[in-house]
């Protein structure tokens, strides 16, 4: 009978100068055996010799009296091969070849870092977010630098109060200035307006109130705003400005006589002082973290990404010391305290996450240190203050189902879908086939207990129609991509289904802008944008030939119009992520513009000039990259990094792998 055992080479065999690929990439000795090695004939693995890149020169250790400049380029790129090799292990890690307690440098068990230093003139900023880890040092210089908020606000506030101490509510906390707000409160009938305008525009996606309550505090104050108490100040003023957020400046102008920017920074500082007036710092106060978390959702796109992470971190240490992060249902609390205590922290988890994305940093609240519950599905007018018996849940759609429907998807992330890492804020989105049918078991059963109950003709329902398909599409389009991109080689049927789906994506962000019915909840939807589908559709146009008929070029170059006209904020570059983007699509469009003899679209003329571009020289010579224009050269994953648009609960509060886009790249002939 022959012999099972694996048959080594000849012991004269010849031997090879360097180790095979296989035993490399498995961290296992080698015996360089040709043609085949020892260990890769007891495995069946291929056995590739492949000699290894030439050795580069090292660089020099700068002197202590350098340039400072040079000084963090060098420490800069310490830290890019160090997230470099990060980056390898954990591939290695979701192949089996890799054990998952992996140590770092130090050698310790079960320790990790992951994260990348900015230094430079005396100052340093930790980077551990993944959309940052792999920018170029630009990018990371636009992220330490910039910031998404606008200046001119602060500017309004010398205007009105040249002898404030400061207009930050943290600073002023520790200089310890109060200052009356008697001059900030608005008439009783346009109180009343705001108030209204919150209700029907924010109230219906967020539930932190309770309408019928807050209602009667809004009737008795602003007729006597000098008898409010400090908390309640905080609350005014925190709907003021929310109320402004979600209208036009066409409303604003006609209801009130003032432009928006005019009624937003108002009632912004009014806001930020109400909270040194009521010591915030040292609160434990419902209302002032009702009145705060309403602020961080209102200013999450228009606030200095730094600042808003620490002001998130100070909400969530609050939430803590009032002991939210764990559930109070056993507790002397009634069951009303125990309802609007829910529906205040499962509206801050998500902000923790979406501070630590933008900011670059590792979330505070991993979902293993708290245990809070869902809020029920109730209608307010089935909690009061003082109550003493549970409320009933209802079936169907309640004053709550935009929120538990959020809960839900948030759930799929909390504890079905992640990883937890053994120390440190690290959350890791479970990949493969298994998340595709979470996400699928999760969509149904939001179908079957919510969405079969919505309208169309509602707008809200209409709003979380278009909400949940995105939310479960874009944790679909990213775990594809995911797989797709753990590859060296992806066909272009594969390609084309990776675009389909993030087309489906963009498709109905601009529906939702198209309906008209909707417009209060547009600054709800201009958060739920996903940059990982443009990002896909704008890869597939830099891609020579990739859409095979006109007309469906076209028609995604319509599309991708519509969306910037729904997102202004990307031509205006206010912030790091868009310039990525809006440099992407100034590249699709000189690889591969439309087919109609059209003029240049004002979008791509106002990208140019904001990214210093100059035009190509003649309308036929812009289908070709480089011709008549100063194209730099770059790679396509120096531009494309995985981002967290999405205000589902998502991707925005969990630190998600880094995607390697560069599998888009065209194949080297």
């Amino acid at each position: 009978m022959p012999s099972t055992e694996p048959q080594r080479p000849p012991e004269r065999a010849s031997m090879s100068s360097f180790a095979c690929t296989s035993c490399v990439r498995r961290k296992v000795k080698c015996d360089r055996v040709l043609p085949v090695c020892s260990t890769c004939v007891k495995t069946k693995a291929d056995c590739v010799y492949r000699a290894p890149p030439p050795p580069q020169r090292r660089r020099r250790r700068p002197a202590q009296n350098s340039d400072p400049q040079r000084v963090s380029l060098v420490a800069a790129d310490e830290y890019d091969i160090r997230t470099r090799l990060a980056q390898y292990e954990h591939i290695l890690q979701e192949h089996g070849l890799l054990p998952d307690s992996v140590d770092d440098e130090t050698g310790a068990p079960g320790g990790s870092r992951n994260g990348r230093l900015i230094s430079g003139d005396g100052k340093s900023r930790y980077v551990s977010s993944s959309i940052w880890l792999n920018a170029d040092e630009a990018e990371l210089q636009e992220l330490a630098e910039h910031g998404n908020y606008d200046q001119n606000e602060d500017a309004y506030f010398e205007t009105i109060l040249p002898d404030s101490p400061s207009t930050d509510p943290l600073s002023a906390a520790l200089i310890g200035s109060t200052r009356s707000l008697a001059d900030f409160h608005p008439s009783h009938r346009d109180a009343h307006k705001l108030w209204m305008a919150h209700a029907k525009n924010v109230e219906p996606l967020c539930k932190i109130l309770h309408i019928p309550t807050t209602s009667k505090l809004i009737e008795q104050v602003t007729r006597q705003p000098e008898e409010a108490s400090k908390e309640d100040e905080c609350l005014l003023f925190a709907i003021y400005q929310f109320a402004a957020h979600s209208m036009s400046d066409e409303e604003c102008l006609l209801g009130f006589d003032q432009p928006r920017s005019m009624l937003l920074s108002k009632f912004s500082h009014a806001f930020r002082q109400a909270l040194v007036n009521a010591s915030w710092l040292r609160t434990t106060d419902m209302t002032v973290l009702q009145a705060l978390v309403l602020y961080l959702i209102a200013t999450r796109l228009t606030s200095d990404p730094h600042t808003y992470w620490v002001m998130t971190g100070v909400a969530g240490r609050i939430s803590q010391r009032m002991g939210l992060h764990h559930d109070r249902e056993e507790t002397e609390l009634s069951p009303f305290d125990v309802e609007m205590g829910r529906r205040l922290f499962w509206q801050l988890i998500p902000l923790d996450g979406y501070a630590a994305q933008v900011s670059g940093t590792g979330i505070s609240m991993p979902p293993n240190s708290w245990d809070t519950k869902q809020p029920l599905n109730i209608n307010d007018s089935q909690i009061w203050p003082g109550m003493t018996e549970k409320p009933v849940p209802q079936e169907g759609p309640t004053d709550m189902i935009f929120y538990l429907v959020k809960a839900q998807l948030s759930d799929l992330y909390n504890r079905k879908g992640v990883k937890v890492a053994t120390s440190g804020p690290t959350v890791d989105l479970k990949t493969g086939v298994e998340l595709d049918k979470m996400v699928d078991r999760v969509e149904s059963a939001i179908e079957i207990k919510y969405l079969r109950y919505c309208e169309l003709g509602n707008p809200l329902h209409f709003v979380l129609l278009g909400h949940v398909r995105s939310a479960a599409n874009s944790v679909r389009l990213r775990n594809r991509i995911s797989r797709v991109a753990a590859r060296t080689n992806a066909s272009d049927q594969e390609l084309r289904d990776l675009c389909a789906l993030a087309d489906k994506i963009l498709e109905t962000d601009n529906a939702l802008y198209r309906n008209p019915s909707v417009k209060g909840f547009r600054w709800k939807i201009e958060s739920l944008f996903i940059w990982d589908a443009l990002k896909c559709i704008l890869m597939g146009l830099s891609r020579p030939g990739f859409y095979g008929t006109t007309e469906e070029l076209n028609t995604t170059w319509d599309k991708i119009a519509e969306a910037y006209s729904n997102h202004s904020d990307i031509t205006e570059a206010r912030g790091a992520m868009q310039v990525i983007v809006g440099k992407a699509t100034l590249r699709a469009w000189n690889a591969n513009p439309p087919s109609l003899p059209i003029s240049e679209p004002a979008f791509i003329t106002r990208l140019r000039s904001r990214h210093d571009r100059p035009k190509p020289l003649d309308a036929a010579s812009s289908g070709a990259v480089g011709a008549g224009y100063d194209e730099p050269v770059f790679s396509l994953d120096d531009y494309f990094r995985p981002s967290g648009g999405l205000d589902v609960n998502l991707d925005d509060y969990l630190k998600v792998d880094a995607m390697n886009w560069t599998f888009w790249d065209p194949p080297q002939v």
